[in-house]
C-alpha cells in the first residue's frame, strides 16, 4: 500500500490524506447513480448503498493512466469499480484497502523471522537446507509465490468483474491467503508464530 501511495505522490501529487478528503466528499454527495440516488440493493455481499464515487473514480482513473503511462502496460483488467455491484460505494473501495496490511503483515513477521529460526538448531538448519536450498531461497520462494500469484487475477468470476481489476487484486490475494496451507512453506509460517490472516499482529 506504501507504494501506491507513493506511486501517487511521485506521479500526480496526491496524498493519501487528500484521497480520503474525496472519500468524504463523495459519501455525502448527492450526485446521484444509475441506480437512483442513495439505491440500497442486494449485490452479493448483502444490502449495499449504491452510490456513484464520481470524484475518487476520476482521480483513481488520472492515477492508473499515469502509472500506466509511466510503467509501460497492465497485466490484467484496468476496470476500475466504483458506485456498481462490486464496488457499491467509496466507503466500501476505502475498506477494501485497509485490509491490505491483514494480508501483508503476516508475510512479512514470517520471513523477518526465517533467519533466526534458520539458526535456532541445527535441525532446523538441516531441514531449511533439504527442503528449500538455505534460508535465503526459503523468502524467495515466498515472496515470488506471493506476487506471482497473489495479484494474477485468480479467484473472480471472470476477467472484469472481479479478480483481475485493479480493486479485484485484493480478490486475487484472499485467494491466495486461503490456500497457504497448502503450500510447502507453510510449517514455516507455523514456526514463526503464524496464527492467521485474521490474527492479532
Amino acid at each position: 500500500m506504501r507504494v501506491v501511495w507513493k506511486t501517487n505522490v511521485l506521479l500526480n501529487g496526491y496524498r493519501k490524506e487528500d484521497i480520503y478528503d474525496l472519500l468524504s466528499f463523495d459519501c455525502v454527495s448527492p450526485i446521484k447513480t444509475v441506480y437512483g440516488l442513495l439505491k440500497e440493493r442486494k449485490n452479493g455481499q448483502g444490502l449495499n448503498r449504491m452510490q456513484s464515487g464520481h470524484t475518487v473514480l476520476g482521480v483513481m482513473r488520472k492515477i492508473l493512466h499515469n502509472v500506466q503511462k509511466k510503467v509501460g502496460g497492465w497485466v490484467g483488467s484496468s476496470m476500475i469499480h466504483m458506485g456498481d455491484t462490486n464496488i457499491p460505494n467509496t466507503f466500501m473501495f476505502i475498506d477494501k484497502y485497509t485490509q491490505v496490511p491483514r494480508i501483508l503483515n503476516p508475510i512479512v513477521l514470517c520471513l523477518q523471522e526465517i533467519d533466526e529460526l534458520y539458526e535456532s538448531t541445527p535441525a532446523m538448519k538441516n531441514y531449511i537446507n533439504t527442503e528449500f536450498n538455505g534460508a535465503h531461497n526459503l523468502k524467495m520462494m515466498i515472496t515470488c509465490d506471493f506476487f506471482r500469484h497473489g495479484f494474477d487475477g485468480s479467484g473472480g468470476d471472470n476477467f472484469n468483474e472481479a479478480g483481475s481489476c485493479i480493486d479485484g487484486r485484493l480478490t486475487s490475494a484472499w485467494n491466495w491467503c486461503s490456500k497457504i496451507e497448502k503450500k510447502k512453506y507453510f510449517p514455516i509460517f507455523l514456526l514463526t508464530g503464524f496464527v492467521g490472516f485474521d490474527g492479532t499482529f
